[in-house]
């Protein structure tokens, strides 16, 4: 048996560091170059100064955490201190060269060919339908199975991905750098998280576009498998900025079951017509109401989902599918109040298994050949 009483390595304590992620970044502290100091003292005592990314990191004390429980865990180690400081300017641009490459223009990964993000634009005809909802409710499901999830809350004027999400965290900026926030295993970054309070945005379309391009440029997103982005309702400046910018995105159409919300969603999905975007299915909301009795009552009507959908087929030539009918369940409303997604709050609830079944066939589905370059030579 190992005698605890012998003195830890500095190259032991190393390598435990090693295994410690910082929470924003998702890399080793050690490969971020966040390590700055290893002193081993006597009787096992251990000092491991740490390197902050900026003034204030909200994830200090998580950091401190990590770092304490995984040099702790090595053996002869009696008592661990950690101290931290700051990056300086030097070091903080070294970093993002790191993560981001030497280039000083605003690239977005998502739209480079071979880039291996499934990236779905959830769009309305209009407001009210469950959007949002739908968009959150999707990207816990997708974090839960295991997928690298981000949201992008692109309806500017009226966001409320933060909330529903449960993400009361501010981004961290390093340099040109945003590190977004997480929650539930989603990051997500909003217009909302740099404004005061409920402060309204007031903005034309060419500042709508420079936002919507940081977020997807500036914001360190990682290795995405999934990027959702929650449009504003209609067919506005926003969708077509989304387009330009993102030109291999897919389109989710969200509907209500009345003909009057169909027709304007059927306005929302032919957008890709124009943009020549690829149409991911629809997701027919509030679709019926479940009785003590087991009946159900159509509180909105019936059948604008499927028909939306076969709209959408014959206009496009291709099967548009009509992925699930989400029912009525205050439960939905509820948990996007309490910011804890239905899927996660109530998994077994009837909308929550539609909405889990959905976040399936999207992450599952496979992937065109658009955009990827193929290892094709001439015989």
């Amino acid at each position: 048996m190992t005698s605890t009483h012998s003195a830890p390595t500095e190259e032991a304590v190393r390598q435990a560091l090693t295994k410690v992620e910082d929470p924003e970044i998702h890399k080793p502290i050690t490969e971020l170059g966040m390590v700055k100091a290893v002193t081993i003292g006597e009787e096992g005592q251990v000092t491991v100064e740490v390197y902050l990314t900026v003034q204030g990191c909200p994830m200090k004390e998580t950091i401190t955490q990590r770092v304490d429980a995984a040099v702790g865990a090595v053996d002869g180690v009696r008592a661990v201190t950690v101290e931290l400081d700051v990056m300086s300017d030097e070091q903080r641009s070294e970093l993002r060269k790191k993560l981001r490459g030497n280039s000083e223009e605003p690239r977005i990964p998502f739209a480079e060919p071979g880039s291996m993000t499934r990236v779905y634009c959830v769009a309305s005809g209009k407001g009210g339908v469950g959007k949002s909802s739908v968009t959150v409710n999707l990207a816990a499901s997708m974090a839960k199975r295991g997928l690298s999830v981000g949201v992008v809350d692109a309806d500017i004027y009226g966001h409320s991905v933060p909330r529903m999400l449960g993400s009361s965290g501010k981004p961290t900026q390093v340099e040109k750098m945003i590190l977004p926030p997480q929650a539930h295993g989603v990051k997500v970054i909003s217009i909302g998280m740099f404004t005061p309070g409920n402060t309204p945005v007031v903005w034309r379309g060419p500042m709508l576009h420079r936002a919507l391009q940081q977020f997807l440029s500036d914001v360190f997103w990682g290795d995405l498998d999934v990027l959702l982005l929650d449009l504003p309702p209609g067919t506005g400046d926003v969708a077509l900025s989304t387009a330009q910018l993102i030109p291999n995105a897919e389109i989710l159409v969200v509907t209500t079951p009345q003909q009057a919300a169909a027709e304007v969603a059927e306005r929302a999905g032919a957008i890709a017509m124009q943009t020549r975007q690829r149409l991911a299915g629809v997701v027919e909301n509030m679709s019926w109401m479940e009785l003590p009795d087991g009946q159900r009552m159509e509180v909105f009507g019936s059948g604008g989902g499927r028909i939306v959908a076969d709209s959408l087929t014959r206009a496009v030539g291709s099967e548009v599918p009509l992925l699930g009918q989400v029912p009525l369940d205050t439960r939905l409303r509820e948990a996007g109040d309490s910011g804890t997604p239905l899927v996660i709050e109530a998994p077994d609830s009837p909308a929550a298994q539609v909405l889990n079944d959905v976040a399936k066939r999207l992450s599952t589905r496979a992937r065109g050949l658009a955009g990827q370059l193929l290892s094709v030579s001439p015989a």
